[in-house]
């Protein structure tokens, strides 16, 4: 069953099939600044699985490293996917789902790129809200 994603203002919609991949988090520079998080949860889906269904032209694209494109939304900023245009499937940012896909992340990657001021062993306080 397709689930659906979208960015923050909602402006930009898709749809995917299924994952083609596990769930992962990566750690790498690049993905840290994109995502201005400590890692960016990321899944492929085939090219004909995935489909954008309202904002297409709200995408902006950025050639983040040679041949590799990141397109965010132009309103909100939210960072939807990625690709290299050869590869026969796209990098789904997972966390824009609005849909539970029905997988888990199953490993880290470049974790040799952690910055130790967003490192977390575990040991930071956890709340199911805000801690103010």
């Amino acid at each position: 069953m397709p689930f659906k994603g979208s960015c923050l203002c909602g402006a930009v919609r898709y749809e995917a099939n299924r994952l083609a991949s596990p769930i992962s988090h990566c750690h790498c520079a690049t993905c840290r600044k994109a995502q201005s998080s400590a890692y960016a949860s990321t899944a492929r889906v085939m090219r004909e699985d995935f489909r954008w269904l309202a904002g297409e032209e709200r995408l902006t694209r950025h050639e983040s490293s040679e041949g590799k494109f990141r397109y965010f939304c132009s309103i909100c900023g939210s960072h939807l996917m990625a690709e290299r245009p050869a590869q026969p499937h796209v990098i789904l940012r997972v966390a824009t789902l609005d849909d539970d896909p029905g997988a888990r992340p199953e490993f880290h990657i470049w974790t040799s790129h952690d910055v130790p001021w967003l490192t977390d062993e575990g040991e930071t306080p956890h709340h199911p809200e805000s801690a103010t």
